[in-house]
């Protein structure tokens, strides 16, 4: 997905700028890297609101349009306002081809209904983690990366090692030699309860004068 940002260059800065800034429906931020300066920039509010609502714009290269000029960088802070539908601030970093990124993808859950710690075991899914950080170059960086829970049993998990990455895309948790856990499939709280109950009943429920005749018959 191309995703194209168009912003203007900010030539006054502070608070109050930026506060006058905001009061005309503009949002104040830069763009840094890439071996230049970094540039203050403007960008239209709504049009930039209605981008924080895609998924794929947090983890995707975007296009940005400076006048005439376009870059390739990606969204790196959204600073919000503490209780107001209004974001403060945006920083972009440019990217270059040949150089890797670190970017944090959203992880996308399949095939739920097919597992059979579901399907069988009437097991809940719990997802420990929704996003991971890879690094890649950014031509091979993925929108999400899947996790299939087809085959997981009751009580299985998987790891960041089960995962499918597309090729030039590895995880940066994995490198560290950090296999962490991605999701669970684990028994509903309210069976684990009535399974202790159940083990607990025999040995409770003897009624005494069955006891009685037991021990008189010997």
């Amino acid at each position: 997905m191309s995703i194209e940002v168009v912003a203007i260059p900010r030539s006054l800065q502070g608070t109050g700028a930026s506060r006058r800034l905001r009061n005309t429906g503009r949002t104040p931020g830069i763009v840094y890297g890439g071996g230049k300066p970094a540039q203050p920039i403007e960008l239209d509010h709504n049009a930039l609101s209605r981008h924080l609502k895609m998924e794929a714009f947090h983890a995707s290269i975007l296009t940005m349009k400076i006048g005439a000029e376009s870059q390739q960088v990606l969204l790196r802070d959204v600073q919000m306002h503490p209780w107001r539908q209004m974001v403060q601030h945006v920083d972009f970093q440019r990217v270059a081809a040949d150089e890797k990124i670190h970017v944090k993808v959203p992880l996308h859950f399949i095939n739920a209904e097919n597992s059979p710690g579901v399907k069988l075991g009437h097991g809940i899914i719990s997802h420990v983690l929704n996003e991971i950080e890879v690094t890649c170059l950014p031509g091979d960086l993925p929108e999400f990366i899947e996790v299939d829970l087809a085959n997981v049993e009751l009580g299985h998990s998987v790891h960041l090692a089960d995962l499918n990455f597309p090729t030039g895309v590895e995880s940066v948790q994995f490198k560290r030699g950090d296999n962490q856990v991605v999701a669970t499939i684990q028994v509903p709280g309210g069976a684990k309860e009535e399974e202790a109950e159940e083990a607990a009943t025999p040995a409770a429920a003897v009624p005494a004068t069955a006891q009685k005749e037991k021990e008189e018959k010997k």
